[in-house]
């Protein structure tokens, strides 16, 4: 079997950026394929120094190779603070107003794409099959064509791909997304993605595009673009669940929540997350119904992400004057309605919290698949199992369709599911829950792996 190559920004080694907290989302994803296969991960340390290395440090553990480079403040700043999270960020979100357009930072991210393509080059072997992820990394494989590297190259997008509306407004849009086809394979999360990314290429490109088989030429060259939904670990997660620390994760849920229903929300802190609106939707339910403010305690998992970013620094001041304000109309002295916490948790104490949880609240305004959703499944209780409330505009509403799906833009939407979900009888939650968890173990992590790396293989 063929050595597989994985290159993205961020890589699970200790002294990597966001690595601990990261493991649920793409790192984690990427730590488990990568140890299905003989594998080599390539990114960034996390480490900023004024004249890096070019050379890689290269080092193994528990059956994986990392090779991570360090970068330059100024490289950090322009391509992960400015183009990546900036630009390509927002917009692919469908936030053309947070959107910034800098010269500069498109330049950086060029300038560190080129890096990355000078590092990984030397590293990649004739048979190896290479796979690159996300955002930060949309030019690479014209960068490592560039360098001679005939390999299979397959790209994998993990966030929303805009409508072509949208993303005719990035100045050089055309350019960034001739260099996609450089890659022999371009996956995304599901086929709303999928769609829109064809009609760019048809609409803008001119290109010929089969949209049975997902081909698009333009020119001398073919590529293929499918859809590949991303799932869980779902033996490794389900084993979470058998530790004392999920237990006890578990029983200081149901004890500090005084039979009070608990809903669950864990989202970085992001904008994206729809976590204001989120909010909003809570408070109208307290007001529609404040009777049942001692029957639920909403409990709101926020990390902090990207605090260089002023955006963010905006979203988490709204959270806390929102929460502040709904904790200040409904709490009486032996309990409030919500609790925002500021940090992160193991998979095992989330494991236990899910199940603890009799409703997950997962409302993205946009996300590319949201694999939140899919752990809350997974964590239920067979016999007793709690209601999933989705936004319709995560990609993985379009697998979990036995959930309850809402418009995370409406107040009036959120405060209806909550209700129905309070109010759902317990056949009405295992037959939904049934459906839910058989899509979650079978389309997992192991799959996703399997179908992308095996059409790369033959593309």
């Amino acid at each position: 079997m063929s050595r597989l190559v994985v290159i993205s920004n961020r890589v699970a080694v200790p002294k990597a950026r966001g690595a601990a907290g990261a493991q649920g989302g793409l790192a984690g994803a990427l730590l488990a394929a990568l140890k299905r296969h003989t594998g080599l991960w390539v990114g960034w340390s996390g480490e900023e120094h004024d004249d890096p290395a070019l050379e890689p440090d290269v080092q193994t553990a528990d059956g994986v190779t990392t090779a991570t480079i360090d970068l330059a403040p100024t490289d950090v700043e322009e391509y992960y603070n400015g183009y990546a999270n900036s630009t390509l960020w927002p917009l692919f979100h469908y936030r053309i107003d947070l959107t910034e357009y800098r010269r500069e930072t498109g330049k950086g991210y060029e300038r560190v794409n080129e890096i990355f393509a000078a590092a990984a080059a030397p590293l990649i072997e004739p048979d190896d099959i290479v796979w690159v992820h996300d955002y930060h990394f949309i030019p690479l494989g014209e960068r490592l064509r560039r360098h001679g590297v005939a390999n299979k190259l397959g790209f994998f997008l993990h966030i929303p791909w805009p409508p072509t509306r949208l993303l005719v407004s990035l100045p050089y849009h055309e350019r960034l997304v001739r260099t996609l086809l450089e890659y022999d394979l371009i996956g995304f999360q599901c086929d709303e993605w999928l769609e829109s990314f064809l009609h760019y290429c048809r609409k803008e490109l001119g290109a010929e595009v089969d949209e049975a088989s997902g081909k698009i030429t333009l020119g001398e060259r073919t590529v293929t673009a499918r859809a590949y939904p991303i799932g869980i670990d779902y033996e490794h997660f389900m084993a979470q669940g058998e530790t004392g620390e999920a237990r006890n994760a578990q029983q200081r849920m149901i004890a500090s929540t005084r039979r009070r229903t608990a809903m669950i929300g864990v989202d970085r802190l992001d904008y994206s997350k729809g976590l204001p609106e989120r909010l909003d939707g809570l408070a109208r339910f307290f007001e529609r119904y404040p009777e049942r403010a001692r029957e639920l305690v909403f409990i709101q998992i926020a990390p902090p992400s990207r605090e260089d970013i002023s955006s963010y620094q905006q979203i988490r001041e709204e959270l806390e004057r929102k929460t502040g304000h709904i904790n200040g109309a409904y709490s009486q002295i032996d309990m409030v309605p919500i609790r925002y916490v500021n940090q992160g948790h193991s998979m095992a104490e989330l494991f236990g919290i899910y199940r603890a949880a009799k409703i997950g609240l997962v409302t993205p305004l946009r996300d590319g698949m949201n694999l939140v959703a899919k752990e809350y499944v997974a964590a239920q209780d067979p016999e007793d199992p709690g209601v999933l409330i989705l936004s319709r505009f995560a990609g993985a509403a379009q697998q979990l369709q036995d959930a309850v799906l809402v418009n995370p833009h409406s107040p009036d939407d959120i405060t209806h599911a909550i209700r129905t979900a309070l109010d759902m009888p317990l056949d009405e939650r295992k037959a939904r829950w049934e459906k839910l968890n058989a899509g979650v173990r079978d389309e997992n992590i192991a799959q996703w792996t399997n179908d992308f790396v095996g059409d790369l293989t033959i593309a």
